[in-house]
């Protein structure tokens, strides 16, 4: 586990955050937190937390996404959420655990606002603006964890990766991102191959485009109509809850 030990930039306010959760706050609140707050830009696989391990930090990504993954114990590992922009990595702190639940892991690197737990749990008591809009987001991230696992049981892979990747593109702030096809088999549970089969099915469609571990969306409309209704489901309950159109 590294903990995001990427190089550490100074703080520097900007005029308004990127991630949705700190951009609801009023901007004197905002500017508080973010005094005690870090930019680091972890690297691509990187582990922010192991799953059982105490959490130091909570992260608020700006670019870029982190896939919460659920390892059995024979180390086979499946994604059950996705956190870009939208949301914090660290939730659980909000419903007072202090060990992560699952392993986080750097999916799309990017930039992201980070603090230490224990300040974190010092700078919001309950009537803060923050808790109210946390509270907010931890019903819709629940809503995303069950549909997860609902999707992984009743929909096929052809519509799970769509559904996959339309969420990704929704965080990584580009049409292109970096993306393996061991990676997306690791998220969706399924063999390498499997993996390959669909993601060429899609290239001859042209809703993306993928070479040398790097995935383009083509079309994205198409793509939307190609995932399954969970994409559509998330996303819609995330907007009603945060006011976000994220998915």
């Amino acid at each position: 586990m590294s903990d995001a030990t990427t190089t550490q930039t100074p703080a520097q306010t900007p005029e308004r955050p990127l991630n949705w959760l700190l951009a609801a706050l009023p901007q004197a609140e905002y500017d508080r937190l973010r005094a005690g707050m870090e930019v680091v830009r972890p690297r691509l696989q990187e582990v922010l937390y192991e799953q059982g391990d105490p959490m130091a930090h909570v992260y608020f990504p700006e670019r870029g996404t982190v896939s919460l993954l659920a390892v059995m114990a024979d180390a086979d590992s499946i994604e059950v959420s996705t956190v870009g922009n939208e949301g914090m990595v660290g939730v659980s702190l909000v419903l007072g655990g202090d060990t992560s639940p699952h392993r986080a892991t750097c999916q799309i690197p990017g930039r992201m606002l980070r603090m230490r737990a224990a300040e974190f749990r010092a700078a919001i008591p309950p009537d803060h603006p923050l808790h109210a809009i946390l509270r907010r987001y931890v019903d819709a991230f629940l809503m995303q964890l069950a549909r997860s696992v609902a999707c992984n049981r009743a929909h096929a892979v052809p519509q799970r990766l769509a559904r996959w990747l339309c969420m990704t593109h929704d965080r990584a702030g580009s049409d292109e991102f970096p993306l393996t096809q061991e990676v997306i088999a690791q998220m969706l549970g399924v063999r390498r191959q499997t993996v390959s089969e669909v993601a060429s099915e899609f290239q001859a469609a042209r809703l993306i485009d993928y070479r040398l571990g790097r995935v383009t969306i083509e079309d994205r409309a198409a793509l939307e109509r190609a995932a399954c209704e969970c994409y559509r489901a998330v996303r819609a309950y995330f907007d009603r809850m945060l006011g976000t159109p994220r998915g």
